[in-house]
């Protein structure tokens, strides 16, 4: 599995007849004077991690670096036993809602959509092409962060403007974090002993980049990112929702250009420009050191979470679950707990002593009297690339 970054490489080499990692490892830095590799092997319970720094030029250096390393734990990419590599996509608009095996006519789309994936969309090209030329006789599989919320019905996913200029554009609502989402509400399905179909879940990946999701039965029907990664929660460095005419208002009283304010927007707002931190964990003792604007930080991204979750309920009708994934929601039982706080007619509540347990299974954090679970579920956005590779793979060969 490949995450290409326009400067890094994740990478996990997975034996999908039990899920087991063989191995994991970065690229970063990629194209400086000094990159930075690290590999960890994990076949036969896990395995010292190897590091090293050295110029790696391109994305073509770092997976012959990465096949390198591989090979030296004999897992090399050029195995006969490896089936498909998978490759996470952001961008794949309204065309791609399933994984899809790349052909010239996906990466062509792909590219077709780099507008409105401008920092994404061409370094997961980069990776792709590169893997192609190593491996040309392998599938490699496009698995798309936009694909889960192709199912929003057209009342969520369109925004209220001129259709013929919002279509001539492509101006709709995508969301992100597609991969997270699916395999969150799936599992938090499986932590209630029912089926997906059964169940409604309101998913809060709460990361640096952060956002929600209404999922019913398995389906998005709503989720807060929209065009780009930037609408929604407030972040750890990108603002979420503001009123539009804050940009228009920047330009003529500001005097700031469309690329200024995309940087504030997306670099500078959220956390760390409310208070300068992005970590919550620091902003988190900060508060109870009696900082008042990390305070006032904290309790802006907590009003937002809030305001989501109740909007959510109202589109769902019926929650069964309210799910928290990724770092922040995984690892801040403040987060959780002051994001619940006041919904009690709501059916939400947490359990004190349960919320403040750290623990990498999923598990339930609510007492058992509340209507709505609460629930902690630690996400695998690898391990659902992988599976939905294997599946299409494995579909295509039977």
């Amino acid at each position: 599995m490949l995450n290409s970054g326009s400067s890094s490489v994740k990478y996990q080499l997975l034996d999908m007849r039990d899920n087991a990692r063989l191995a994991v490892g970065l690229v970063e830095r990629i194209g400086e004077e000094t990159s930075r590799l690290k590999h960890t092997p994990l076949l036969g319970g896990g395995g010292q991690a190897r590091e090293q720094e050295r110029p790696i030029a391109d994305h073509e250096e770092a997976l012959q670096a990465v096949a390198a390393e591989l090979a030296a734990d004999g897992l090399g990419l050029d195995s006969p036993d490896l089936a498909a590599i998978g490759h996470r996509v952001v961008h794949g608009g309204m065309f791609f809602t399933r994984p899809t095996v790349i052909d010239d006519a996906v990466l062509a789309e792909v590219e077709r959509l780099i507008p409105v994936a401008p920092l994404h969309n061409p370094a997961n090209l980069t990776g792709i092409r590169t893997a192609m030329a190593l491996r040309p006789d392998l599938p490699q599989v496009a698995v798309f962060d936009t694909a889960f919320h192709t199912t929003m019905p057209e009342s969520a996913a369109r925004y209220a403007i001129d259709v013929k200029t919002a279509d001539e554009h492509r101006i709709r609502r995508y969301g992100f974090h597609g991969t997270s989402h699916a395999y969150v509400s799936r599992k938090t399905a499986e932590l209630l002993g029912k089926e997906p179909e059964e169940v409604n879940v309101i998913v809060l990946h709460l990361g640096n980049g952060a956002s929600a999701s209404a999922v019913r039965g398995g389906v998005c029907v709503d989720t807060s990112m929209g065009l780009t990664p930037l609408e929604g929660l407030v972040m750890g460095t990108r603002s979420g929702d503001v009123d539009p005419a804050v940009i228009f208002h920047l330009m003529r009283v500001g005097g700031m250009t469309a690329d200024e304010i995309d940087a504030l927007l997306n670099k500078k707002s959220g956390l760390i420009g409310l208070c300068g931190d992005n970590d919550m964990r620091e902003i988190r003792r900060r508060v109870d050191e009696g900082d008042e604007e990390a305070r006032l930080a904290f309790e802006i991204y907590v009003h937002r979470l809030k305001k989501y979750i109740g909007a959510y309920y109202a589109v769902l009708g019926r929650v069964d679950a309210v799910a928290f994934t990724a770092g922040v929601g995984e690892n801040a039982a403040p987060v959780r707990e002051a994001a619940v706080a006041g919904l009690e007619e709501l059916g939400l509540a947490v359990d004190a002593e349960l919320n403040s347990v750290r623990s990498d299974e999923a598990r339930i954090v609510s007492p058992p009297y509340a209507r709505v679970a609460v629930a902690v579920v630690p996400t695998d956005e690898e391990l659902e690339i992988a599976q939905q590779t294997y599946a299409l793979v494995r579909t295509r060969n039977d």
